[in-house]
């Protein structure tokens, strides 16, 4: 689309190129052969190539009539194709573009627990795709005009041309109804300005900072990011351990794209639990026997983690376990979970 958009662009200019090569050409034949004033040759000009009908200023002779019907031939076609480009750049460009924006605008109003991502760089563009796979609407604070462009591409995405450390900005993008915020933006400083605005707005919001410099990390912790994602650290350890294990690295690899297919590795909340199945053990709950997933790990109220927990570790109301499972094993555990909570409710 965007080289739909450049050819068309480049198509405008030729065209207009061309007409007024024409007019330029017109004027100067009837002021050498005709010794029309520089009004009178333009006129003239004007009124042969746009074939309106007019009388000539004056009777020409008989070189001006020839080189009258060679205008006439070869800018009959370029005075078409012109005014063809043009009403086709006004309708197809800018009152095409104008009723999207509307349309954009009114998406945005209506939004509510979306991921509000500022930058759409290379770091910005993933994280847009992975949100939506995970069925999560996105909307795109940017403000390079190029990349406006990709982001239109996909209908899918919903943007705001600016600067996302404007507090009126992220306003817009009702970041008070969000249900988090990605900042990607290549200056730290900019993404702590960002995270502040946010905070400020939302204290309670999600917040998933990228940042270069290793100073950088506590300063945005402080700001209030919840996590900090550091691209250049990750590449490196990646490129480590795809040295020292390849193997392992490219199993998780395996397991994050199948994950858009029929294996999943999800993240799954016990919180208001029924109080009958409160303080019981995996073995207990039959988990395993109920679904069929595999637990790989849990995420206990302070924050620790444990790793391939036994069978005996007891599930606090709490709890967040990491599943990996097919589709159906893991719609499997939420439907039990439900009926957990709604034991509880009655």
């Amino acid at each position: 689309m965007s080289n739909n958009k450049f050819n068309f662009r480049n198509n405008s200019f030729l065209a207009i190129f061309f007409l007024v090569l024409m007019i330029i050409v017109g004027t100067i034949g009837y002021i050498l052969i005709e010794e029309y004033e520089f009004i009178d040759a333009f006129f003239m000009t004007i009124i042969t190539i746009s074939t309106v009908g007019f009388r000539e200023i004056q009777p020409l002779s008989m070189s001006g009539k020839i080189f009258t019907v060679f205008l006439i031939i070869f800018s009959f076609g370029i005075f078409a194709y012109a005014l063809s480009t043009l009403t086709r750049y006004l309708v197809d460009g800018v009152f095409h573009n104008y009723f999207k924006l509307k349309k954009v605008k009114k998406r945005i109003e209506n939004l509510n627990k979306h991921v509000i991502i500022c930058g759409y760089g290379r770091n910005g563009k993933q994280a847009s795709r992975e949100s939506m796979d995970h069925g999560f609407e996105v909307l795109i604070i940017e403000q390079k005009e190029e990349l406006i462009e990709q982001i239109t591409e996909d209908p899918r995405l919903m943007f705001i041309q600016g600067d996302a450390t404007q507090d009126e900005v992220l306003q817009a993008a009702k970041i008070e109804r969000a249900r988090a915020l990605i900042t990607t933006l290549p200056n730290d400083a900019d993404n702590l300005f960002v995270v502040l605005s946010a905070k400020e707005v939302h204290p309670d919001l999600k917040i998933i900072s990228r940042a270069s410099d290793d100073n950088s990390d506590k300063k945005l912790r402080r700001a209030g990011a919840t996590n900090i994602i550091m691209s250049d650290k990750i590449g490196g350890q990646r490129m480590a351990k795809l040295v020292a294990q390849p193997d392992v690295v490219e199993f998780l690899d395996h397991i994050m794209i199948q994950q858009k297919n029929d294996v999943s590795l999800e993240e799954i909340d016990f919180t208001n639990i029924g109080v009958e199945f409160q303080k019981k053990t995996i073995r207990e709950l039959q988990i395993r026997d109920i679904s069929g997933v595999n637990i790989i790990g849990v995420r206990k109220t302070d924050g620790e983690y444990v790793l391939n927990p036994s069978a005996d570790y007891m599930i606090c109301c709490k709890d967040k376990l990491f599943v990996l499972g097919t589709n159906s094993q893991i719609e499997k555990l939420k439907d039990f979970i439900k009926t957990m909570k709604m034991t509880d409710d009655g």
